[in-house]
């Protein structure tokens, strides 16, 4: 390792080095954080741009950054399943409903203006770039889990939002593919409305049936915890072949083994251990790998894009949830709550700019690629990540310790008396 690093060898190579780099990461990253203040996601992020191809160069975001990166998306989404208190979830279903919908309309209607009449895009193009603020990323749910406060109700009505703008959001990226391949018809509506209602039969039905048979007949602890993990990924695999993203399977595999699986069980700890030790910090340190500072040099155009999409995603979000906390007489901190998990934007989002990105609609008169959205929004939709990631991390933050003070001292009370 000392004699790549003095040789200036870089990006490193070695597998071995490679992991090392990632592990100090993940053990002292949070350790700085805690001294500063700072949530370690956020940390972990800048960590990442800082070893990434457009930092400092010592790693390439290769097919292993990328597997250990997805791995952890899915581990985020399938957790948030798993810890859902049903039925609260039940409870509060109509709010989640209406909060979904703010989170998705909003978005929609002020980022269609914003790419039409700021940045003269097209409407077709206008509305993908709509779709990217409307979804969102639960990335601030380590935040919610670490504070303890999962069983609170603007994090239950969060998470049900969030699956139901991002299923919305998800299918007008599936629409747009169609539109631009020629596609949309009743056969396209008619295949990914079965296929849609298979995957979820599947996922909501027969998963828990296997998954008790399996858990009570195994109680091996290895594998019980290669059978949770399989069935993550089995869900993500079903809700890609249905033509949905794979997230929201991974999201449907953790309801259906909700009630299998104590949150005071071994399988539970061990579950949460791993993917806080391993998988979830990859796949923020993959996130940082993206973010390329460059590009804001060189063209003033990135900038203005970046200034509209960052302002109209933060702004839409803000104003999504200040009307669920006034519809629902929330508190401040409950808004912060809500704003901290639905105003990241990352996975949907980038699924969302690579697939515009890489639709070629013509070519330009000097022979360039015409692309659904340009270079210019992909290294904006970066910027974009960082910056409401930053501001969730806070936001989600402060709501949840607040809460989580407010909790331990109502408990305090009811113990003196």
């Amino acid at each position: 390792m000392i004699s790549w690093f003095l040789a200036g060898e870089l990006p490193v190579t070695n597998p071995v080095a490679k992991f090392l780099i990632i592990l100090f990461i993940i053990l002292f990253i949070p350790i700085l954080m805690n001294k500063i203040k700072v949530p370690h996601l956020l940390g972990l992020i800048i960590a990442g741009a800082v070893i990434g191809p457009n930092g400092f160069n010592l790693m390439e975001r290769d097919s292993g950054i990328i597997l250990s990166g997805t791995a952890g998306l899915l581990y985020i989404m399938f957790l948030a399943g798993l810890e859902i208190d049903l039925e609260d979830f039940k409870r509060n279903r109509t709010k989640s409903l209406i909060f979904g919908f703010y989170t998705f309309a909003i978005p929609m209607l002020l980022g269609i203006c914003a790419g039409f009449y700021l940045l003269n895009f097209s409407m077709i193009t206008s509305v993908l770039l709509a779709s990217m603020f409307a979804s969102h990323t639960l990335i601030t749910y380590p935040i919610i889990r670490k504070a303890g406060i999962t069983g609170n109700r603007a994090v239950n009505i969060s998470v049900g939002g969030t699956m139901v703008t991002d299923i919305l959001a998800l299918l007008i990226l599936a629409v747009i593919v169609g539109l631009t391949k020629g596609e949309v018809n009743i056969f396209f509506w008619l295949r990914l409305g079965f296929s849609t209602l298979v995957f979820g039969f599947i996922v909501l039905f027969i998963f828990p049936v296997v998954g008790r048979w399996f858990l009570e007949r195994w109680e091996d602890s290895v594998s019980q915890y290669i059978f949770v993990l399989a069935s993550v990924f089995l869900g993500a695999f079903l809700a890609e072949l249905a033509g949905i993203e794979g997230i929201i399977g991974a999201f449907l595999a953790g309801i259906s083994l909700n009630r299998l699986i104590s949150r005071t069980s071994p399988l539970m700890n061990r579950i949460e251990f791993v993917g806080n030790a391993i998988f979830i910090p990859s796949f923020l340190i993959g996130i940082g790998m993206l973010i390329n500072y460059k590009v804001f040099f060189k063209d003033i155009e990135t900038f203005k894009v970046a200034a509209v999409m960052i302002t109209v995603a933060t702004g839409a979000k803000f104003l999504a949830a200040w009307l669920t906390q006034k519809s629902f007489k929330f508190s401040v901190d409950e808004r912060r709550i809500i704003f901290g998990l639905s105003n990241a934007q990352a996975a949907a989002t980038l699924a969302a700019v690579v697939i515009g990105y890489n639709i070629i609609l013509g070519t330009g008169k000097n022979g360039e690629p015409v692309r659904l959205l340009d270079e210019n929004v992909l290294n904006g939709t970066i910027l974009m990540i960082l910056v409401t990631c930053t501001m969730a991390s806070f936001s989600a933050q402060k709501g949840a310790r607040n809460i989580a003070l407010l909790s331990s001292g109502k408990q305090v009370s009811g113990k003196n008396v």
